[in-house]
């Protein structure tokens, strides 16, 4: 009997680089010079893989908010798999946004990925889904090497991770 390949395509967000960066984007708002005197907060909930951030106005809100993209881009987590929710108005005259972090693959995308890779009609490939992961297995490494070439050349909407390689 012929040993079958496989490997998982999964996501997801490294949350002590996010911590990190959260801190890192921290210090350095309290040091620049267009941040003095005001009010700007960034708070990682580590429980709940959410980010919440408030500024005084939207201009510097989304200042901040690159201060923090650009220090998580440097500890290499994925920026795609950041949901951004709506800016809300505060009552304290403040704005708040809540950025929730993508722990694992949805279901839609799930069944998105297996979809496409049923339409490549690639010779015995099977995708199958493990819960917040997706299993590929095909009887050579060479297909799996070239599933994994194509699923990077297509866009889920968020970024995706190929591990578990046997």
């Amino acid at each position: 009997m012929a040993a079958v390949e496989s490997f998982d395509i999964t996501s997801g967000c490294d949350l002590q680089e996010v911590d990190n960066a959260v801190n890192q984007a921290k210090k350095e708002i309290s040091q620049r010079y267009d941040f003095r005197g005001l009010e700007i907060e960034i708070e990682l909930d580590r429980k709940e893989s959410l980010i919440q951030a408030s500024a005084p106005d939207d201009y510097k809100l989304n200042a901040a908010l690159d201060v923090l993209r650009a220090k998580l881009i440097r500890r290499g987590v994925p920026t795609k798999n950041l949901e951004l929710g709506p800016i809300q108005g505060s009552g304290s005259g403040t704005v708040k946004q809540e950025i929730k972090l993508q722990q694992g693959i949805s279901t839609d995308i799930a069944k998105a990925i297996v979809k496409f890779l049923k339409d490549q009609k690639l010779k015995k490939v099977q995708a199958a889904i493990q819960g917040d992961q997706v299993r590929v297995s095909a009887p050579s490494r060479d297909t799996l090497q070239e599933v994994i070439g194509l699923l990077k050349a297509e866009d889920f909407g968020l970024e995706l991770t190929f591990g578990n390689y046997r």
